[in-house]
């Protein structure tokens, strides 16, 4: 299995933390940061394909791991994270990928857990809303932010919508897991899609509506977040710690 890594991003709402430097490198404790934090499950895979974008040359210099490949996205200012993954066509030849944004960190045996499923799935935060109310305090906020996460028994029937009146039961984590049959088919439906700009979760919602791909999905509490501005910089140092312990722990059995 391979993993695909998606930093081509700045990260515009940490304002001037990302000036000089992409988000995946700023620093969440200490000097560690979220790119050491994805680099740390680099060792259960067969290979590792990192797409970079703004000043990737930083990103290259930080990293040095076997089978590790750096491609950039040199539109990735006026492009976004689904074009990205399609750069990795060439590597990814006839392996099932996973997946990861590279402003999220999460506890490694999420990873560790989807390796083992052979199904295209797709991890869902079941108790989300503590993190979310603690970054958005008001509900108005929390419903502006967050996006609706329809399911049924164990796949996912649509994603990415806006939430109109009830909360859901989860929210997308910014990982998935997908075979390499579906990644062609995926790849194939983009380029016909013609939608350079579009999210990544609408774009697996498109691929579920229109019957190109199913995706299950596994429940999680395990802890994750995702870093989108100073605000939440802020709360993931202040619960970092005890997961960063654990995170030195992991491995693949």
């Amino acid at each position: 299995m391979i993993l695909v890594v998606l930093a081509s991003g700045r990260g515009k709402r940490l304002e001037n933390l990302t000036k000089q430097k992409p988000k995946c490198l700023i620093n969440i404790s200490n000097k560690f940061t979220l790119l050491d934090g994805i680099s740390r499950n680099f060792k259960f895979f067969k290979k590792v394909v990192i797409v970079t974008g703004y000043k990737n040359h930083l990103i290259e210099k930080k990293l040095n791991f076997k089978n590790l490949v750096f491609i950039k996205n040199k539109k990735y200012f006026n492009t976004n994270m689904v074009e990205s993954l399609f750069l990795t066509k060439n590597e990814i030849k006839n392996e099932d990928i996973l997946i990861t944004y590279a402003d999220i960190f999460f506890d490694t045996k999420i990873l560790i857990n989807l390796i083992k499923i052979k199904k295209n799935i797709i991890p869902l935060k079941k108790n989300w809303y503590q993190s979310w109310k603690a970054r958005y305090k008001s509900l108005t906020k929390i419903k502006k932010d967050a996006e609706n996460v329809i399911v049924r028994k164990k796949k996912i029937l649509s994603i990415g919508g806006k939430i109109k009146k009830k909360l859901p039961k989860f929210q997308y984590m910014g990982i998935v897991r997908i075979n390499n049959s579906t990644f062609k088919k995926m790849h194939k439906f983009y380029k016909v899609l013609g939608m350079k700009n579009i999210s990544f979760t609408h774009f697996i919602d498109k691929l579920i509506q229109n019957k190109v791909a199913e995706f299950n999905f596994l429940s999680t509490e395990r802890f994750w977040y995702e870093v989108d501005n100073k605000k939440d910089l802020t709360y993931l140092k202040k619960n970092i710690n005890d997961h960063l312990s654990l995170a030195k722990k992991a491995t693949l059995v």
